[in-house]
């Protein structure tokens, strides 16, 4: 809702083309989805037996995430089938990406006992370096025709 009151609904590009009878989403993803930790503001790369304090730090769903929340941005109806874990970071993912970027993500799964995988991103000198851990992904299921 904005400063007047009115709610704006995101603008659909595709609205003139739409038929009855087409699918209900505009691009299907499938992939893995991690928790994105970055941290910004390092003056150097960590040296190995000390400790480094960033001025920066922001974290967001990555993985496969990145381009469905990009779609969804731009007015696709985006459709996201991933395995999330049933912890907090999984948690965190599914809510921002079902309830803040409006992604479809009903044939996505939570997967008991595991663990979502995380990406540790540090940025520094206009370069960055990734640290990245997760477990076996669970198996796959074929894809529904959306």
């Amino acid at each position: 809702m904005n400063d007047t009151g009115q709610d704006h609904a995101p603008t659909d590009p595709l609205a003139a083309l739409r038929a009855p009878g087409d699918p209900d989403c505009d691009v299907y993803l499938t992939g893995p989805v991690f928790l994105d930790i970055v941290f910004t503001g390092l003056d150097s790369a960590p040296v190995r037996g000390t400790e480094s304090w960033a001025r920066g730090m922001g974290s967001s769903p990555g993985g496969v995430a990145n381009m469905a929340a990009a779609l969804a941005r731009l007015g696709l109806r985006t459709s996201l089938a991933a395995a999330f874990g049933d912890d907090h970071y999984g948690e965190y993912c599914w809510d921002t990406l079902e309830s803040g970027e409006g992604i479809d993500l009903s044939y996505s799964r939570t997967v008991p006992g595991w663990h979502s995988p995380v990406t540790v991103s540090m940025a520094y000198e206009g370069e960055r370096t990734m640290v990245s851990h997760g477990h076996e992904p669970p198996p796959q299921e074929p894809a529904p025709r959306c």
